[in-house]
């Protein structure tokens, strides 16, 4: 299938816009977070797309001015609904660091300047159009922000528990996950004046439980007892595969959060398809004045392979989102995105990134769950032991996806600059060697970026992380292919401090492994941020392991937080300083 590009087709933002497709009203209006970014990359844009392929008139509103009513009443009412987003990241984690400082730069605002992402985006943008516009036409929510709040969630920013999202923003629905059929339904619904409260991948408010539906332990009931909370949180986990999940029925202050099953997952002809929309890669003139988008310069000349991961790394969110599956688009496609690059006329032979959540789950899937679904009762693909024998780790398609994309005409570079799993290369005995091999020699530039975020057994244990002998080992390789291809590329590390189950003993442990297995000095670690949607974040509200609801320790305490980080990052007087706790610091290199 060919990658389609016209010009001058941005979905409109104004009025002219709108005249100039003969267009007096529209059927949709999305709000977003972000500037208007036409691309595969950017949430908003894909749902657009979706919904002008099925013939809706659809325009888009990025970063309203919420003070006034000139952004959000600038091309009127819609005929059908209004679809509210956050953004491409949920606005308190784009708006607040670890330690809850305020950011000053957001790479999705034109300038650069974080003044345009209001704190609860979703929620300030709902009460927005009910301010400006009574007795409206539904409104939708969609976006990570929402999807990760549909149920009871924690709250780090307010350090308590809140409603499911619809009932703060008094929204009328909300799509969750990558909806990309559930917003197809609903455009559908809507446009054929059919009630949407039977589509899979939505959620709604109910006065009346749906008792077919598994009813999960109440708001209230998650206030009272965290235990509670925890069994809340391990039923919506479980049921975010489309093959076998129920809906869930939650009560909230006597109403009640009903969420249908998920909606199925596209197959490859599909994400093809969703690939070859006409997106024009670039920001829509209207914030031209502004300034640029800083997250252009990644995301402008990048390809998306896939979507789905199943690393199943406790902090991360992606796999109650876009799910444990992964869902892969043909070489034919890709290959024809990388030769468009090459028509454009600021194309310079370089792009950015081939790859998805995890680059290297490209091109390979359990047969079993693809089948039946994901496994459940805590049974994970990969966790800190041992890689599922069922999931055959493949290489050899992505290798060759590679090759292809580097002989065509035109391609002087192209990186791989998303998350590689190391421990799957080191567990790919056929093709894992090749695969490491061709990076080194072809798609990376230097460096390469691997996260183990800990070497603690316990640690690792909590994040849902393979042990440091991994890393090990495949560091050893990744030196010996250097070596061999006569280059000199190193490894940096993604390094966590702070998690749950992580005391400031398993720091000065993590900078000893650096020094001495390692032979470098960390410059940089990340603070945990206890996100909704992760079984981390519930450790740390809970103070409980959710597997075993065995107490854990967690620290709360900012000031011994920022220790934890000092500890790894520090250079050698710091550690020299802690010399009887961590061993000498002889071989530390910077």
């Amino acid at each position: 299938m060919s990658i389609i590009n016209k010009p001058n087709k941005f979905l409109p933002t104004t009025k002219k816009e709108m005249k100039e497709r003969g267009w007096d009203e529209l059927d949709v209006v999305l709000i977003t977070g972000d500037a208007y970014i036409d691309s595969p990359f950017m949430g908003i844009a894909v749902v657009g797309r979706l919904l002008e392929d099925i013939g809706l008139r659809v325009g888009i509103i990025g970063q309203p001015d919420v003070n006034s009513d000139v952004d959000i009443k600038r091309m009127g009412e819609p005929k059908l609904f209004w679809g509210v987003s956050g953004g491409s990241i949920d606005s308190m984690v784009s708006n607040y660091t670890a330690s809850k400082k305020f950011r000053n730069d957001d790479d999705y605002t034109p300038g650069g300047k974080n003044n345009k992402r209001p704190d609860r985006a979703t929620l300030v943008y709902t009460n927005l159009i009910r301010r400006h516009f009574k007795n409206t036409v539904p409104i939708v929510l969609g976006g990570i922000e929402a999807s990760l709040r549909r149920l009871t969630h924690y709250d780090y920013w307010t350090n308590k528990l809140r409603k499911p999202i619809l009932f703060d923003t008094k929204a009328d629905y909300m799509v969750y996950g990558m909806a990309e059929q559930a917003i197809i339904d609903l455009g559908n619904y809507l446009k054929e004046g059919k009630d949407p409260r039977t589509i899979k991948g939505l959620c709604y408010i109910s006065k009346e439980p749906v008792n077919e539906y598994l009813q999960i332990p109440s708001h209230q009931e998650c206030l009272d007892f965290k235990e509670k909370y925890i069994d809340l949180f391990k039923t919506f986990y479980d049921n975010n595969d489309p093959v076998y999940s129920k809906g869930l029925c939650q009560e909230v202050d006597g109403r009640y959060l009903i969420q249908n099953p998920p909606s199925r997952h596209m197959e490859e002809n599909e994400m093809d398809h969703i690939a070859s929309f006409p997106y024009q890669r670039d920001m829509h003139p209207y914030h031209a004045k502004e300034g640029k988008v800083k997250c252009l310069e990644t995301i402008k000349f990048s390809i998306m392979t896939h979507h789905g991961c199943w690393g199943e790394c406790n902090f991360c969110a992606i796999a109650a989102h876009q799910g444990r599956t992964i869902r892969t688009r043909s070489e034919a496609n890709i290959l024809a995105e990388a030769k468009h690059f090459t028509t454009m006329k600021d194309f310079k032979g370089i792009i950015s990134d081939v790859g998805g959540p995890t680059a290297n789950m490209y091109g390979y899937e359990c047969k079993k769950k693809i089948n039946l679904g994901t496994c459940i009762e805590n049974k994970r693909c990969v966790d800190a032991h041992r890689l599922c024998r069922t999931m055959k780790v493949d290489h050899s398609r992505n290798i060759q996806l590679l090759k292809d994309i580097r002989a065509v005409p035109g391609i002087k570079k192209a990186f791989v600059a998303s998350g590689v799993r190391y421990d799957l290369i080191t567990a790919d005995k056929k093709h894992g060697k090749e695969y490491l091999k061709e990076m080194i020699d072809h798609h990376i530039s230097g460096q390469m970026k691997v996260a183990p975020e800990h070497t603690n057994d316990e640690v690792l244990h909590h994040m849902g992380k393979p042990g440091k002998q991994t890393l090990i080992d495949f560091k050893k390789m990744y030196d010996d292919l250097n070596k061999e291809s006569g280059k000199k590329q190193f490894l940096t590390y993604y390094l966590i401090a702070a998690h749950p189950g992580c005391e400031e003993k398993h720091m000065h442990e993590l900078k000893q492994f650096t020094t001495h297995e390692l032979k470098m000095n960390p410059e940089q670690a990340q603070i945990f941020t206890p996100t909704p949607g992760t079984y981390s974040a519930v450790m740390y509200y809970t103070e409980m392991d959710p597997f075993t609801k065995k107490k854990i320790f967690v620290e709360k305490d900012p000031r011994r937080k920022e220790k934890q980080k000092e500890i790894v990052v520090a250079k050698n007087k710091f550690a020299t300083s802690n010399k009887k706790k961590i061993g000498s610091d002889s071989g530390m290199q910077g």
